[in-house]
């Protein structure tokens, strides 16, 4: 059972980081990177890669606190001071 959540995880993960539209944004920024990218600024390449980082932070801070949790319960229980 363990080994199948953590596979899904996995595929899920590489799923989504190597999908060609993780580098989609909304229409405004979009549009501001097209236009700076016509007239060579540099700036509007790394726009997609600060989209990307927010992006990631809420899903890592999930994990971070789910893991926390998990870890938690599993002493209480091993602890035998868990209450179902």
């Amino acid at each position: 059972m363990k080994l199948r959540i953590v596979i899904a995880f996995v595929a899920f993960f590489l799923l989504t980081c190597l999908s060609t539209e993780l580098s989609a944004q909304c229409a405004m920024c979009k549009a501001a990177a097209e236009e700076g990218a016509k007239d060579g600024n540099l700036q509007s390449a790394s726009l997609n890669t600060g989209i990307a980082y927010l992006l990631v932070m809420p899903y890592l801070a999930f994990i971070v606190v789910g893991y926390l949790w998990y870890r938690n319960y599993k002493k209480k229980k091993a602890e035998g001071t868990y209450i179902n």
